[in-house]
């Protein structure tokens, strides 16, 4: 069939030209972003520290010397789901993933290492034997890690769904170590060694450690992990405490401070991007905040949150093929304590024709290639139809005027 749709004469170079010069180049177009309250009704304060799926974990106490009791939501703030176990004293989920929630329980004064299928009657007590106490900090593909003290020393653990699965990841040489997140059979966290903290992650065994620490640090650790990206924070020298990004090296790390910070520190990762905080000079609040692997990428999150809301922090990040969804907590400027946030992002960037986060030139050459395509159905068309971005089973000028809108988006979801 013949293709009747209205074309810019010369094509997508000439429309470039055209448009360009009309309505000038496209400004960069700033993702937008849902803050959404998690905090339950009728308590003191709460604060949301993991998110998987359509699930979101962490914590929530009804006075003001209350205990906290751990809490899973499910988008909203009435769907909240007490998981407190019987008995405890108090209870902390700090992570979820595929449905399972961990964290950890005060029995009888002594933190216990948990995990819950959902309700608090699941609870399932992972102390290790011989351990006083422990405690999980991730989870992440079937493994839950943590810490556990024992013999006199906090351990990095990792943990298979049973109290005796338990393994002591902790490196040869360290003080102390503590383990806080997993994924892909890969554990990160810190270790204490030769007085330095240092940064490190483990492929399941303590002979695995690796150092992460960048030279010249002085206090380094890795604090999230996922999509074989390990986030954490660094202090180089004297200075302060810098977000860092690792790809499996001390080579590879990334500084991911922002252009006029004073501290940040990056707690997850997820699909190319991390979260966490940065502290800016002239501003004593917490930023909660997003990167793309770059300073250059930091994303304010805190703008997002209603008007005279204080410090933020993003905690953790998960993602879907069309939203990101990031959990942390900001003090409510009326009752001056803290609540859980869920921050959904309400923009995709169907332009991002490479998926590396940004639309540029490279993204453009795809559109190229993909220009005047009259049959997405065809099965014969290399790499789908990716420049279908109306989805009319087309690639045409309509197409390349939605691109046009996206050009120089550094900031899409």
């Amino acid at each position: 069939m013949a293709d009747t749709k209205l074309r810019f004469r010369g094509g997508p170079a000439r429309a470039l030209v055209l448009l360009g010069a009309v309505f000038g180049w496209a400004a960069s177009a700033l993702s937008q972003w849902t803050a959404v309250n998690l905090h339950p009704a009728g308590t003191f304060d709460s604060q949301a520290l993991g998110v998987s799926g359509a699930q979101q974990v962490g914590t929530a106490r009804f006075e003001a010397n209350g205990s906290f009791f751990a809490r899973r939501w499910s988008g909203s703030a009435a769907s909240w789901i007490d998981l407190h176990p019987t008995g405890a004293i108090s209870s902390f989920a700090s992570g979820v993933d595929h449905g399972v929630q961990v964290g950890w329980a005060n029995i009888d004064f002594f933190e216990h290492a948990s995990m819950w299928h959902g309700s608090a009657a699941s609870w399932v007590d992972l102390n290790p034997l011989g351990a006083r106490e422990s405690v999980i900090r991730g989870i992440g593909g079937g493994q839950q890690v943590g810490y556990a003290f024992v013999d006199g020393l906090y351990r990095a653990c990792l943990w298979t769904g049973t109290a005796a699965s338990w393994v002591d990841l902790s490196p040869a040489g360290a003080i102390t170590s503590e383990c806080w997140g997993a994924d892909g059979g890969v554990q990160v966290g810190s270790a204490f060694i030769s007085n330095l903290e240092r940064a490190g992650l483990w492929h399941g065994t303590a002979a695995s450690w690796t150092d992460l620490s960048p030279p010249g640090s002085t206090l380094a650790e890795a604090l999230g992990v996922g999509d074989g990206q390990q986030v954490g924070y660094a202090m180089i020298g004297a200075g302060f405490k810098r977000a860092s990004l690792w790809s499996g090296t001390a080579a590879s790390w990334v500084d991911l401070s922002p252009a006029n910070s004073y501290e940040s520190k990056a707690m997850g990762a997820h699909a190319g991007k991390q979260v966490g905080y940065a502290l800016i000079v002239g501003d004593s609040r917490e930023r909660a905040s997003l990167w793309k692997g770059s300073a250059a990428s930091w994303v304010d999150l805190s703008v997002f949150l209603p008007p005279g809301y204080g410090s933020s922090e993003a905690t953790g990040i998960w993602s879907d093929a069309k939203h990101i969804y990031v959990v942390g907590y900001a003090l409510n400027p009326v009752t001056q304590r803290n609540n859980a946030i869920l921050w959904v992002s309400n923009v995709t960037c169907p332009a991002d024709l490479n998926g590396d986060g940004q639309v540029d030139d490279r993204d453009f050459l795809i559109f190229l290639v993909q220009y005047n395509i009259l049959d997405c159905a065809d099965a014969t068309m290399p790499s789908g139809c990716r420049a279908d971005l109306n989805t009319d089973n087309f690639v045409d000028d309509s197409d390349f005027v939605i691109f046009l809108g996206a050009y120089n988006d550094l900031v899409c979801p």
